[in-house]
């Protein structure tokens, strides 16, 4: 029987905010090449989108041990972040009464919340994180001292209370931010839209 491995929690936590700044940059970049201007995505005023964050952490919880067997990955990650993209969008819509994305144009959507192609992008991304990013994020993470991962889990932590606090009175709900300001030009793929 292989050993279960155990992570501290900073390792969770710095993977969160590591990942929610990449589904940022990623967001910022796509907005930059398909609508030539800067976005900043999501609820929060922070570069980050907690929704890639919580997702990443989702997977390495549950799929780490398959990093083998990347069509499995892939698979999982597809039904996985469907589901959290799926149950977010509705606890968006019902917070405060508007959608920050909507795929109703899309193939296979369902409530215009999900669509089969950002699944598609949600389980590519899944196996790229698991067989390739993680090995990777494991490799820099052993490398800061104990020291250095708790100073850099509490600065990050007391930033991303202020910063929920504040968004949860007045989100971010600028320009090409909520559904109602996106152009419809920008295909599906390049809207993953996480924003919580």
């Amino acid at each position: 029987m292989r050993e279960r491995i155990v992570r501290p929690f900073d390792y969770y936590a710095l993977l969160f905010f590591a990942t929610a700044f990449a589904g940022w940059l990623w967001e910022v970049l796509l907005y930059l090449i398909t609508a030539h201007t800067f976005v900043n995505r999501g609820v929060y005023k922070g570069p980050y989108l907690p929704i890639y964050g919580i997702g990443c952490v989702i997977l390495i919880l549950l799929l780490h041990r398959l990093r083998k067997h990347p069509m499995a990955v892939f698979a999982l990650s597809c039904v996985l972040c469907t589901t959290l993209e799926y149950f977010s969008g509705m606890w968006l819509e019902w917070k405060w009464g508007v959608r920050w994305w909507d795929y109703s144009g899309h193939l296979c959507n369902v409530n215009g919340h999900v669509c089969l192609t950002s699944s598609v992008a949600f389980g590519l991304g899944g196996a790229l994180l698991i067989c390739v990013i993680q090995p990777v994020f494991n490799k820099y993470y052993h490398r800061l001292t104990i020291k250095m991962r708790i100073a850099l889990c509490i600065i990050f932590t007391l930033i991303f209370i202020a910063d929920a606090a504040h968004s949860a009175m007045l989100p971010n709900t600028g320009e090409y931010i909520i559904e109602e300001h996106i152009t419809t030009a920008r295909p599906c793929i390049f809207r993953s839209n996480h924003l919580i």
